[in-house]
């Protein structure tokens, strides 16, 4: 049933091959994803993106090709082989349409899947880091042209640290005295911070630090790598839209910087590893510096401050509302999760001086 159906999506797009089978890719946790095995060569990625969390799926798909485009424009003095290396490529539909929405009211888009590639889901050592901050850095440079308001906003206020402060102070309102005394410390600490974690959304108010590309997940996972490590390209640019360097940067830095896991218990495991701030910092640098200005460059620190916080920030808030959006696994799954960013971005702020 699942092989007729994903083939009968196949044949809605224009790619001259056979379908032969399917293998489901399971590492997402929002959209479906499919690898496409044809008779001979090239192989594709079927995506069902998934229009209960994303509002406006014409418009994700739209960004998500105009922006291929724009790369692979940029990248055109390349040879064909390596360009298909480095640029995510979609199929349109045989109605030259970007995606194909199924009588259920399902939409699907279509890729070319890169061969002999590979993803990490942590990062083990410097070279990987620093590789990570190339392939990134490139992705930024290369999208620094775009003309931005052509973007669809796919998640508002995705990283509005007034919005998220609002989220937390209405969920200060409602919680429990049970929570709000467990959270007591957390809470605090939040407050404390609250103005030197506004000082990136001011600046980018005030337009000195520019809107632009960014990626908005930029996890070491949707880096693809070559097998000898080297880095190819970004992928899963579903959440491509508006923003600012020090979103994308800051995200890298908290995945990637992390001694232990994002909900790890044991606080004495948790500290900020600066070899990869470094090795990611200098790759990033080597390709996007050219396209970024002073003061850009002087902020991307804070940037990884503001983003481990915001994300410490949301944990804890889901976690005062009882646990509403983030799955959890058991009661203080969230407020552990909370505990380890603080955790994090206080042996960051240990170190601050070292790495500015």
């Amino acid at each position: 049933m699942v092989t007729e159906k994903l083939k009968s999506i196949f044949c809605q797009f224009q790619h001259g091959s056979e379908f032969h089978s399917y293998k489901e890719l399971a590492s997402g946790h929002i959209n479906d994803t499919y690898l496409i095995l044809t008779k001979n060569r090239p192989y594709f990625v079927l995506q069902r993106i998934n229009h209960g969390v994303f509002k406006d799926v014409p418009g994700l798909i739209n960004n998500k090709v105009a922006i291929s485009r724009h790369v692979q424009n940029k990248l055109s003095h390349l040879p064909k082989e390596e360009l298909e290396r480095q640029v995510l490529r979609f199929a349109p539909t045989k109605d030259n349409n970007a995606f194909y929405q199924d009588e259920t009211g399902n939409y699907w888009n279509l890729m070319y899947f890169i061969d002999d590639s590979l993803t990490f889901e942590t990062v083990k050592d410097v070279e990987v880091a620093y590789e990570g901050g190339k392939i990134f850095g490139e992705f930024l440079n290369l999208t620094s042209d775009f003309d931005v308001s052509k973007l669809t906003e796919i998640i508002p206020k995705f990283h509005d640290m007034s919005f998220r402060y609002s989220q937390f102070n209405s969920a200060l309102q409602s919680a429990s005295k049970e929570r709000l005394f467990k959270g007591t410390t957390a809470i605090d600490y939040v407050v404390e911070l609250k103005e030197e974690m506004h000082i990136l959304q001011n600046l980018k108010e005030s337009g000195d630090i520019k809107l632009r590309v960014t990626h908005n997940d930029t996890k070491i996972s949707n880096a693809l790598f070559s097998k000898d490590n080297k880095g190819l390209c970004v992928i899963d640019t579903d959440t491509v839209m508006p923003g600012i360097v020090h979103y994308d940067f800051g995200d890298a830095i908290r995945t990637i910087c992390n001694t232990a896991a994002e909900d790890e218990t044991n606080l004495d495991l948790v500290s900020f590893n600066t070899h990869y701030y470094n090795a990611y910092t200098k790759g990033f640098l080597e390709k996007v510096k050219d396209s970024l200005s002073p003061m850009e460059i002087e902020y991307l620190p804070l940037g990884a401050k503001t983003m481990i916080f915001i994300m410490g920030l949301r944990f804890l808030t889901d976690f005062l509302n009882n646990d509403v959006y983030y799955k959890t696994k058991y009661p203080e799954h969230n407020f552990d999760r909370a505990k380890n960013q603080f955790k994090l971005l206080q042996s960051l702020t240990e170190k601050y001086k070292e790495i500015q």
